[in-house]
């Protein structure tokens, strides 16, 4: 019995040793023959190439820009007519549930397993146009003004001017005529009354 314990204590150690010895040969080749360098310096010129181009798009008031915007605002609102009411599951049934959106997370859900006659999910493809998403009608960044010092950091190209609500007759009147000087678009342009002497 103590020879066969010998023997195979003796051919367990020799696989040992060349197991050991050669993974150490075979990294030291990889790490000589990659170089890393080169791979991250190519990667960051082309992203300096594809901001360069974005960059030296055409202004907002060119035609090209305004005949694009147009579109984007048709499919915008195509879109919204399209959109389905987000129902909360089975809001319509407890009074207790809300209707502000939660997610179905059931595991026998017929609303999330998106069952004939059950009200849709939120999905991206509901969503309006990137470019399109926050402006006005009329295709203006709309932006809402407190006071003269906010109407000189507007583009007039590319933003529109809404008076705030708790403006006065005499300060209105001073933003609209600062606004029309710089050529700027005014959204609410209503309110104004004629300011007599005295004020």
């Amino acid at each position: 019995m103590g020879c066969t314990f010998m023997r195979k204590g003796k051919t367990s150690t020799k696989p040992k040793q060349e197991s050991a010895v050669r993974p150490l040969s075979r990294s030291k080749v990889k790490k000589s023959k990659l170089p890393k360098t080169n791979t991250k310096a190519s990667k960051t010129e082309k992203k300096v190439t594809k901001l360069g181009n974005k960059d030296g798009n055409k202004s907002f008031g060119s035609p090209e820009a305004t005949v694009e915007l147009k579109q984007l605002l048709k499919i915008r609102g195509e879109v919204r007519q399209n959109r389905p009411k987000f129902l909360r599951q089975e809001s319509w049934r407890y009074i207790r549930v809300g209707y502000s959106w939660r997610k179905p997370k059931g595991s026998d859900s017929k609303m999330r397993l998106r069952k004939k006659g059950w009200p849709s999910l939120v999905k991206i493809g509901h969503r309006s146009p990137v470019k399109a998403r926050g402006l006005h009608p009329s295709g203006f960044n709309d932006i809402l003004v407190f006071t003269n010092q906010d109407l000189e950091r507007l583009n007039p190209e590319t933003d529109a001017v809404r008076l705030s609500s708790g403006l006065g007759a005499r300060k209105r009147r001073e933003i609209v005529d600062r606004a029309n000087e710089l050529g700027l678009k005014i959204l609410n342009l209503r309110g104004l009354r004629v300011l007599s002497s005295k004020e």
